[in-house]
């Protein structure tokens, strides 16, 4: 049987933050059930693209539809080894959902394998789970880390920060170290 990962996104969820660790987790064999309050596997999510190109904060461009692997509801949370939360708008709808915070909750609990990425650290802060934690974000998060009880490490968008079970980085061009380091969290081995 596959090992299992959780992955949480939604509308407007940032393109590349849902696909390409999504495609990277299979590519090295996990099962990932990327999953969204309110909807079912084969549904859609509407994605949108942030670039850097510039100006004060990113640019924002329509996306693709991203087709959902699982349905929320069906989610047993003692299925997963790790869990994936992108970044983009969704979180901050997603951290209104009370199963969405407990299911952080239940990983950080437990003590098993947490990536977050940009804006996904806002449902670390909503799940009161980064008090004491040391961690990473969007630069625009930082603020709500600190008043969580966070210690914001400001980093380079293209490096991933480890604190625990918590690997997080600000921003997809740090997908490389992001997805890296969970792999290690996740006790994985690739062999060239």
């Amino acid at each position: 049987m596959k090992k299992k990962i959780l992955f949480l996104t939604g509308d407007f969820a940032e393109d590349y933050e849902t696909m390409v660790p999504f495609q990277m987790l299979e590519m090295v064999g996990y099962e990932v059930h990327v999953v969204c309050p309110g909807k079912k596997k084969g549904d859609t999510v509407k994605t949108a693209i942030h670039d850097f190109e510039g100006d004060q904060t990113y640019s924002e461009k329509p996306g693709h539809n991203f087709t959902l692997t699982y349905t929320f509801d069906e989610v047993t949370v003692s299925d997963y080894l790790g869990l994936v939360i992108a970044g983009g708008r969704a979180p901050e709808y997603l951290r209104l959902n009370d199963k969405v915070i407990d299911i952080v909750r239940y990983f950080f609990n437990h003590n098993k394998p947490v990536a977050a990425v940009c804006h996904g650290i806002q449902i670390l802060t909503a799940a009161d789970v980064v008090k004491g934690r040391k961690l990473t974000a969007y630069p625009a998060v930082g603020p709500e880390v600190t008043l969580a009880g966070g210690e914001f490490h400001p980093i380079a968008a293209d490096k991933a920060f480890v604190d625990g079970n918590l690997v997080t980085s600000p921003a997809w061009p740090g997908h490389a170290a992001f997805i890296r380091e969970f792999l290690i969290l996740l006790g994985a081995t690739i062999e060239i």
